[in-house]
Formats: C-alpha cells, structure tokens, sequence
C-alpha cells in the first residue's frame, strides 16, 4: 500500500520524469498523454499540472482547470493517472482523495467534474467511490461525473 502520497507542482526540475511514464496498452486509449497535458498547462493559464509522489518519488499525474468551461467555481479534473509499475499500490485512491480535499477547499469552488469513456469500468467504479454521479454523455462521448459542492 501507498505509504507518503504527496501533490507536488510540476517545474523545469521534474517534468521530463511525468513525460515519460507510461500506461499498460488496454489503459492507453483512455487518457492523453502526461507531454501533452504539461503542454497544455504552459499555455492555459487555468490549467494546473500535477505531479504525484509516493515516498518522495514521481508516481503519477494530473492535470486540472480551474475553470471548467470557463465557468469561474467549476473545477474539471482532466487527467489523473498512475504510472504502470505504480499501479495497485493505494496510490491512485490517497491521491484522489487529497485533489479532492485541495479543490473542495477553494472558496469559489460549487462543482468538481471529471470525464472518462462510458467503457472504462475501473474508473467509473473509482470515481463513484468518491462521490462522483455520472450526469451523462459530452459531446465527444465521455462520461460526465461531477461532485457537487456546498457553499
């Protein structure tokens, strides 16, 4: 199980380590890559890149907006991941939870969504875990679930 999960901010110091984790191959069709993401970040000024540590060492990645749809106190998780040899571990879960506890205590927020594809079981399951209720499909086909947030 995971031991010291932390949320740590993505630098010039780090980032090639979150570029190059990987995805066993039925997992790679459901997210978009950690390079991309990081790039999105450098140019969306909402965006805020993620890096997950397990014991001090780079475990997985995440990437968030602090304003979904450009609509001010909705925050959208866009990737959230585990590098494969991570994976299993309890990682995932203590990390969700503290991305959770983070945004659920910025004041604006009201709404925390995130998508995944209608096939993906295993996240379905995950996020449900924490709360999230599916709302239905966006307009590329993910599954929209959101937590709603009272103020």
């Amino acid at each position: 199980m995971s031991s010291n999960v932390t949320l740590e901010e993505i630098t010039g110091h780090n980032f090639e380590a979150f570029m190059d984790m990987e995805l066993p191959d039925h997992q790679r069709d459901f997210i978009a890559s950690n390079a991309f993401s990081i790039a999105q970040a450098k140019f969306y000024a909402d965006y805020i890149p993620r890096g997950i540590y397990c014991d001090g060492e780079p475990a997985g990645f995440l990437l968030y907006d602090r304003q979904s749809n450009d609509n001010p106190g909705e925050y959208g998780i866009y990737r959230f991941m585990v590098d494969f040899p991570r994976q299993g571990q309890g990682i995932g879960r203590r990390a969700m939870a503290l991305l959770l506890d983070e945004l659920k205590a910025k004041p604006d927020v009201r709404l925390i969504t995130i998508c995944y594809k209608p096939g993906n079981a295993t996240a379905r399951k995950f996020y449900q875990s924490f709360g999230f209720q599916e709302t239905g499909l966006d307009e590329i086909g993910e599954m929209i679930a959101e937590i709603r947030v009272a103020q």
